[in-house]
């Protein structure tokens, strides 16, 4: 069984689409984007460090919500405007996720909604 997770501190979607969902034991999260906490309709100030601070942030919300966390995570899948912003990204991830880190791919896009500069989504086990 398929089902929506739904978390009230994590943004509301803007489209016709879950926050995540699970599937037995797989918790899937739809792509995070950094938005501000206090404005649904714009993202958190600051660059790629802020950015990636309150993707990780949602992520971990949102697993909770399944009854994950972070350590849980497999894969993710971060989509990057522009690679020279990887360190500054990594760094962020490196204090969120530990050995042994999840897969991940990095895909570069050319734009992201809001001029977001990052976005990522992300399957865990529970």
């Amino acid at each position: 069984m398929k089902y929506s997770i739904t978390a009230a501190a994590a943004p509301e979607t803007i489209g016709p689409y879950s926050q995540g969902t699970t599937a037995g034991r797989l918790v899937f999260t739809s792509g995070q984007l950094p938005i501000d906490p206090d404005d649904p309709h714009s993202l958190v100030e600051g660059g790629m460090r802020e950015q990636a601070e309150r993707i990780l942030e949602i992520t971990s919300i949102l697993l909770s919500e399944a009854g994950c966390m972070l350590s849980d995570v497999a894969k993710t899948t971060v989509y990057l405007v522009n690679f020279e912003d990887l360190d500054t990204f990594d760094e962020v991830y490196e204090r969120y996720f530990t050995t042994p880190f999840p897969a991940r791919s990095i895909v570069k896009i050319s734009e992201l909604p809001l001029g977001s500069l990052v976005e990522m989504d992300c399957i865990a086990c529970r």
